[in-house]
């Protein structure tokens, strides 16, 4: 009984079908000249300036940050941007109400550190010159960040006798 229904039902799907996907072409971008490509305008949105296409994809990492972030991921983040970002970031951190501070690192680039509201107090304490950071400054934020705690143990020995023979010289 078992092997007829079986046997019923093998016969009444066609198991040599083939499956075929169907040609649908999902990009929004359409070639222009060989390695250029002009942005393809989807209903009344204006087309992005080539500037503006720069600067979503230079902040995909912190948009991509702002979602773990949201997720519980990690308690503290840390992005290196161009300064010219700082502006739109700062707009970004407080329209999804997250805390940040901003350290200038040169004239071109900035660290934003940002998550949740005691982390960020502490990197406030702490030295805005990440190579000024004492042992113990390299081994907080490292742990803040996520970073391996076993590995910050080892780096923060490393930095420690680093600092001691150096003192010794």
């Amino acid at each position: 009984m078992f092997v007829q229904s079986i046997n019923n039902y093998q016969n009444s799907v066609n198991f040599n079908k083939q499956y075929t996907k169907p040609s649908i072409n999902f990009t929004s971008l359409k070639p222009n000249k060989p390695d250029t490509f002009e942005r393809v305008n989807f209903g009344n949105k204006a087309p992005l300036s080539p500037e503006q296409l720069k600067q979503i994809s230079d902040l995909k990492v912190l948009t991509h940050h702002i979602y773990e972030y949201k997720k519980g991921i990690r308690p503290l983040f840390l992005e290196t941007l161009s300064s010219k970002y700082k502006d739109a970031v700062k707009e970004k951190l407080e329209k999804n109400k997250i805390d940040y501070v901003i350290h200038d690192f040169n004239k071109k680039t900035i660290n934003i550190y940002f998550g949740k509201k005691n982390c960020v107090e502490v990197v406030r304490t702490l030295n805005p010159k990440l190579s000024d950071h004492t042992p113990q400054e390299d081994f907080i934020l490292g742990v803040l960040l996520g970073y391996d705690k076993v590995e910050q143990c080892s780096r923060y020995l490393k930095l420690c006798d680093k600092a001691k023979n150096k003192h010794l010289e």
